[in-house]
């Protein structure tokens, strides 16, 4: 299950993760499996809309069942597609790098984690850094 706790942990090791790599200040959302919100830290300095950025990053992986990687190729060969996807989500969805479905070790879904603050592709991989630390299963949407 994905608990405050956890997702919290989640959290630090994925800001820790950006620290290490000396990333811009950095936003995480963690979601439930339903798209609530279970826990956002933004970091001293990470911009105004960063928490809404990250909370679309992770929504739109779980309202698709796929990665980040996989949302941003989807969107990029079909853009007029996803720009209506975006408008009728109300703005909840970014397809792009960064948000990472959580699974359990048989594979169902728990939620997802959405970062933003540096380029996707590093968001991305703070993501899974975090993921990873508290030993849960991370589906970005394929290989880069």
């Amino acid at each position: 299950m994905l608990t405050l706790a956890v997702s919290n942990r989640l959290i630090e090791a994925a800001l820790a993760e950006g620290r290490k790599r000396n990333l811009q200040p950095l936003t995480v959302a963690v979601l439930d499996a339903g798209g609530h919100l279970i826990a956002l830290q933004r970091e001293d300095g990470s911009s105004l809309m960063r928490p809404q950025i990250a909370t679309a990053k992770a929504w739109g992986t779980l309202g698709f069942g796929f990665g980040g990687r996989e949302l941003a190729r989807r969107a990029t060969a079909n853009p007029t597609f996803f720009n209506m996807l975006i408008e009728l989500s109300e703005g909840k969805m970014a397809p792009v790098q960064g948000g990472v479905i959580i699974r359990d070790a048989g594979g169902a879904v728990l939620g997802a984690v959405g970062i933003t603050g540096d380029q996707s592709l590093q968001d991305e991989a703070c993501a899974l850094a975090g993921i990873a630390a508290v030993g849960l299963v991370a589906d970005p949407g394929g290989e880069i």
